[in-house]
C-alpha cells in the first residue's frame, strides 16, 4: 500500500503563528467570566470554591478589617487578586525548577490575566444572583465553561493544578486524584470560618450557615467540574474521514490548505468492478468535518464518504501523547 502526502509547510507554519495568538487571545478574554463569577457571585455569598481561588476567599473572609489603611477599598481585607498572584508566582518558581519552564510559560499568562480580572472587577456588595443554591450552579456552570475554553487552548489559571503537576512530576498520583483532595479539604475548611454578620438574622443557627456555605461549596464545585469536561469532551472529539472520489488530489490539496488538516490517500482496489481507486484519508476535530464536507462537495458532489467518530487523537494538531 502506497501512502502519499499533501503538505504546505508555508501555510502550516503562518497557520501555527495564528493558531498561537487565537489561544493567548482566548486564555486572556476567557478567565475574564471566571474573575466575574468570583467577584459577582462566590465573594458576595461568602462562598469558599475549591482550588487557589478557595484559599485566597479564606484568606479575604478572615483578614477582614485587619488592613483598613493598605485595602480600605476592600474592607482593610487581603484582597483575592493579590494573593492569587503571589501564591501562583511561588508555585511557578518551584514549578519551573522541577517541572520544566516550558510548562510555566502559558500559565504565566494566565496567571497575570486572571489576577488582572480581579483586580478590575469590583466586588459586588450584593450577590448579582440572590439565591445562594442557583448562585453556586450557575456561577459553578460558568466557571467551569471558561475554564474548559482556557484548558482547550493549553492555558491555565494557575493554582492547585500546578501543585498537581509538581506531586506528579515526583509521585506516580495522577494529577486528578491530587486536584479533588485538594478541593475537599479547601472547601471543609470553611465550616470553620466566621459567618459575615450581615447574614445573621433573628433565628438563624449560625452553625447551619456554616453547612450551607460548605454544601453551597460542593455545589459550586461540582458544577464547575461537570462544565469543564462537557465543554473538553464537545471540542475534543474527533472524526474519521474517508473519501473516495476521481478528484482526490484537488480534494486532498483543499483540505490541506483550507482546513490545515493532514492528509494521506491509499491505493485501493474497487472488488466489484476491479478498478483501483484513490481514498482519503483525514482525521479531525469535529466542528471541523462540516466544512470538509462542503469542500468535498464543491469540488465533487458524486464523491462516497464516510464519517466516524473516534475515541481519541494524539499527535501534531490533537492532544499530546501522555504517559498513562
Amino acid at each position: 500500500m502506497r501512502f502519499s502526502s499533501f503538505v504546505n509547510p508555508h501555510n502550516a507554519s503562518s497557520s501555527f503563528k495564528g493558531r498561537v495568538v487565537f489561544e493567548y487571545i482566548v486564555i486572556i478574554l476567557g478567565i475574564f467570566p471566571m474573575a466575574l463569577m468570583v467577584n459577582w457571585v462566590l465573594l458576595p455569598h461568602a462562598f469558599v470554591g475549591g482550588g487557589l481561588t478557595g484559599i485566597c476567599s479564606i484568606i479575604y473572609y478572615t483578614t477582614q478589617g485587619l488592613f483598613p489603611s493598605f485595602f480600605p477599598e476592600y474592607n482593610g481585607a487581603i484582597p483575592v487578586w493579590l494573593t492569587t498572584f503571589l501564591f501562583n508566582v511561588v508555585l511557578l518558581l518551584i514549578a519551573g525548577l522541577t517541572v520544566g519552564w516550558r510548562f510555566c510559560i502559558r500559565t504565566m499568562v494566565g496567571v497575570a490575566a486572571i489576577s488582572f480580572w480581579y483586580r478590575v472587577i469590583p466586588i459586588l456588595p450584593e450577590p448579582i444572583i440572590a439565591d445562594p443554591w442557583l448562585g453556586a450552579i450557575i456561577g459553578g456552570f460558568v466557571f467551569g465553561l471558561s475554564l474548559g475554553a482556557v484548558i482547550i487552548c493549553n492555558g491555565s489559571s494557575g493554582g492547585t493544578d500546578i501543585v498537581a503537576m509538581i506531586i506528579n512530576h515526583y509521585r506516580d498520583i495522577s494529577v486528578g486524584n491530587i486536584m479533588l483532595v485538594c478541593d475537599i479539604l479547601i472547601i471543609l475548611s470553611a465550616f470553620f470560618l466566621p459567618v459575615p454578620e450581615r447574614m445573621l438574622h433573628d433565628g438563624i443557627n449560625p452553625m447551619y450557615l456554616q453547612i450551607k456555605r460548605v454544601l453551597c461549596g460542593v455545589c459550586m464545585t461540582v458544577a464547575y467540574t461537570a462544565a469543564v469536561d462537557w465543554f473538553i469532551a464537545r471540542f475534543h472529539q474527533s472524526v474519521h474521514i474517508f473519501i473516495y472520489s476521481g478528484n482526490y488530489a484537488e480534494i486532498a490539496t483543499a483540505i490541506n490548505t483550507k482546513v490545515n488538516r493532514g492528509v494521506t490517500v491509499l491505493d485501493g482496489t474497487g472488488w466489484y468492478s476491479q478498478k483501483p481507486v484513490k481514498v482519503i484519508s483525514v482525521l479531525a476535530r469535529k466542528p471541523e468535518a462540516s466544512l470538509i464536507l462542503n469542500l468535498v462537495h464543491d469540488i465533487d458532489p458524486n464523491a462516497f464518504v464516510s464519517q466516524a467518530n473516534v475515541a481519541g487523537v494524539f499527535g501534531a494538531g490533537f492532544d499530546s501523547i501522555k504517559k498513562r
